[in-house]
């Protein structure tokens, strides 16, 4: 996705998974949760592709990099798939045209953004680094760029020049999707944001996804907003979510809760479940 184009659906950010060669996107991440899923999924679906992955890092060795993401893309780094060099070192240019000229399909770019070497967002160093790399993965080009940028480091008016200088932004990939129900993992606090339908046909994937948020969560947070439909029995298995963790107490957020599910939970007698927090739509 390039400069000046609109996401479509309403999305505020785009699923990783679906980037596209000429897309450059920034990853504004809430906790190192977050980074790795995005991660995981864009160099991985690199690595089933074929394409040449680059990590470039500023304010660390690349070495020290390197180590960490040894678990799991190990192999990838020992037999050159992934190399991990310094941004100021690299011109990004050359890297991508020598890797396709090697016969790799494509160009996966990834950088942890640090002020320290680019400049605060809205400066001018900031800017040509930024244009600097969209020129490198532009259109009619086989490469795309995710930029990472810890979101605690800046303001808000920070947050809005990042992704002005990018496509939009990068989030984690749905964990289900049907077609009738999306999940999608959040991560701070954790939890997942559901669109579409709950009914008998994805209750099971519901149930699976809620077994799989972090048990050790103190809150989990169920982000309703985008849900058109639930039955009873959706609404139950969303009642007993904190039941899969080791936290005693743990709180469950119902977040946006359509009006009525909240009628059907009060005619069910849920309403006053401990530890459930229902949160009515605005």
């Amino acid at each position: 996705m390039g400069f000046g184009q609109v996401r479509e659906g309403g999305d505020p950010a785009s699923a990783v998974g679906g980037m596209r060669f000429g897309d450059h996107l920034c990853l504004a991440y809430v906790n190192d949760a977050e980074r790795r899923a995005v991660l995981a999924a864009f160099l991985g679906a690199g690595l089933r592709a074929g394409d040449a992955l680059v990590y470039l890092v500023d304010d660390e060795p690349a070495e020290a990099a390197a180590a960490r993401l040894r678990d799991p893309f190990g192999a990838a780094l020992d037999d050159g798939r992934l190399v991990v060099r310094a941004t100021a070192e690299t011109d990004l240019g050359r890297v991508i045209e020598s890797a396709l000229d090697r016969g790799c399909p494509g160009v996966r770019v990834t950088a942890e953004a640090s002020p320290f070497l680019r400049g605060w967002p809205g400066t001018e160093r900031f800017t040509a680094f930024e244009d600097a790399v969209h020129r490198a993965v532009g259109p009619g080009c086989r490469a795309m760029a995710l930029c990472q940028f810890d979101r605690r480091w800046f303001a808000g008016g920070h947050l809005c020049e990042i992704e002005a200088r990018h496509g939009g932004q990068a989030r984690a990939d749905a964990v289900f999707d049907d077609g009738v129900l999306t999940i999608v993992p959040l991560f701070a606090p954790p939890g997942l944001r559901l669109s579409g339908a709950i009914d008998e046909s994805t209750l099971p994937a519901l149930v699976a996804a809620l077994r799989d948020v972090d048990p050790r969560a103190a809150h989990i947070c169920l982000d309703l907003s985008r849900l058109d439909f639930c039955d009873l029995a959706g609404l139950r298995a969303l009642i007993d979510a904190n039941e899969t963790s080791s936290v005693i107490g743990r709180q469950v957020i119902l977040r946006s809760m359509p009006d009525c599910m909240e009628l059907m939970m009060r005619a069910a007698g849920w309403n006053t479940v401990p530890g459930i927090v229902a949160e009515a739509a605005r």
